[in-house]
């Protein structure tokens, strides 16, 4: 296939699955705020439709990054590759939990990061891809990052829940969530296996950078975010177990946490890649 050609197919996939999730999440969104009753079954073929753009995402991600011939991973991707664990993440759920409110923030979401590997693309293969860890310490990086976005939609579900409690008017998808007490335990468990998986992402990438440079630690901006991160959700789960902390407290450090990580790798490969083109 010529080049130009290859390069079309790309963009009606991109463009295509880009519609496809914001379909879906403009079903869901609108529940967010309809007043009017909803059938238990209106929302329920979301669940069985998702897999569509999930599995084109998929094959997608697999092209950009390995699509060359070499491993790349430009921030286009790297976002585009959270957001999908995220969307997997919360479709997994969906089958123990109701979770249709939440997938009403993350699946808009998608439809946007979806289109991010065309228009951040990856301007040069992966370095360093054969150094040992560093595959670990990708994939762990990166289901770490999934997991604290989908705790950082969840407190702002959370805040408008409470938010529209307090107002006394609840949407019937709203209606449907577990109980805010629910949600205060799901979130804790979603933190606290992101935290132990961010804590063997750093880790490996000590043992990665041993291996590359013979130092566990550089001191770098990315090296500064992600341990301030991890102190962050540190503190904040024993914040918890400790002092009983909760609600606001818990969304201002859920937020705090995910903003320092974000600036530790994205910011990171945003600055060095999209601003400085290096």
């Amino acid at each position: 296939m010529a080049p130009q050609s290859s390069d079309m197919v790309a963009i009606l996939a991109h463009a295509l699955n880009a519609i496809l999730y914001a379909a879906l999440g403009t079903v869901l969104a609108r529940g967010l705020w309809r007043t009017e009753p909803i059938s238990v079954t209106e929302f329920g073929w979301v669940r069985h439709a998702l897999p569509a753009p999930v599995l084109l995402q998929l094959w997608l991600l697999q092209q950009s990054m390995f699509g060359s011939g070499h491993m790349t991973l430009g921030v286009g991707t790297a976002l585009s590759c959270i957001v999908w664990l995220s969307v997997v993440i919360y479709w997994l759920g969906s089958f123990f939990h109701r979770l249709e409110g939440l997938q009403a923030l993350v699946v808009p979401v998608a439809a946007v990061a979806s289109l991010m590997p065309l228009l951040l693309p990856a301007s040069r293969p992966l370095a360093h891809a054969d150094v040992p860890f560093f595959s670990l310490h990708l994939v762990l990086s990166m289901v770490a990052y999934s997991l604290f976005t989908i705790a950082s939609l969840h407190v702002l579900l959370m805040a408008l829940l409470e938010r529209r409690l307090h107002s006394g008017a609840l949407p019937p998808l709203v209606r449907s969530l577990p109980p805010l007490l629910t949600l205060e335990r799901l979130l804790f468990r979603i933190l606290a296996a992101g935290f132990v998986i961010l804590t063997a992402s750093l880790v490996t990438g000590m043992f990665f950078s041993v291996a590359l440079t013979g130092h566990a630690l550089q001191f770098n901006h990315k090296t500064l975010f992600g341990v301030l991160s991890w102190l962050i959700f540190g503190l904040l789960l024993s914040g918890r177990v400790l002092w009983g902390w909760r609600g606001r407290t818990a969304l201002r450090w859920t937020l705090a946490g995910f903003v320092a990580l974000v600036l530790a790798y994205v910011g990171t490969k945003f600055v060095v890649e999209v601003l400085l083109g290096r």
